[in-house]
Parts: C-alpha cells; sequence; structure tokens
C-alpha cells in the first residue's frame, strides 16, 4: 500500500468555500479514478488559518502515479478546477490570498 497526505493551510474566511470545492469537484473525481480517502481532517491554528489534510490509500506508489495522470489528463476536471479559480478571483489570488500552503507527502508506516 502507498499512503499520502495532502495538507493545506487555508485562510479561515476560505474554508467553507474550499470545502464546498473538495466535496464537489476534488473528491468525486478522485474516487473515479480510483484513489480511496482515508479521512479529511481540519484544525483552526488561532492565527486566521485552517490546516485542512486529506490522507488517501493507492495500492502502490504507481498505481498513485497512474491515478493522478489519469486526474491531470480528464479534460472536464481541469475545466472545473480552472472555472473554480477563476470564480474565485483567478488562480493567482487564491494561491496568494486564501491557500497560503500545499504539501503534498508519502507517508510511511511504523510497522514492520
Amino acid at each position: 500500500m502507498f499512503y499520502r497526505r495532502k495538507l493545506y493551510t487555508v485562510k479561515s474566511d476560505f474554508v467553507e468555500e474550499f470545502n464546498a470545492h473538495f466535496n464537489k469537484t476534488n473528491l468525486p473525481n478522485q474516487l473515479k479514478h480510483g484513489a480511496r480517502l482515508i479521512g479529511r481532517w481540519m484544525r483552526d491554528n488561532k492565527d486566521n488559518t485552517v490546516e485542512i489534510f486529506a490522507i488517501w490509500e493507492y495500492d502502490s506508489y504507481e498505481d498513485y502515479v497512474g491515478i493522478e495522470t489519469n486526474i491531470k489528463n480528464d479534460k472536464t476536471h481541469v475545466q472545473m478546477i480552472k472555472d473554480w479559480y477563476e470564480n474565485s478571483g483567478g488562480r493567482e489570488q487564491v494561491l496568494s490570498q486564501y491557500i497560503l500552503e500545499v504539501k503534498n507527502e508519502a507517508l510511511e508506516s511504523t510497522l514492520r
């Protein structure tokens, strides 16, 4: 199995819109292409930001790469993402004003 954590630090006033976008656009597309969501959580940083992260599971690293490739080649999904950015003020504004940090990290088990 391969696990990854996708983490975002988001301005507090953007959390509702960001979570709605995840539930409406990103989650269905990930599931459609074979990713498995273990869970998604958020934590208030008490500084007008919220940390939001998800743990995803794949059969292997190679499956993860294939799923991500399929997602990036899904023209309908790509257009939905572009439209969402545009409706939210543009990609540059969203990534500079609302989504302050993005991390995509592989997770390693401590169990042997």
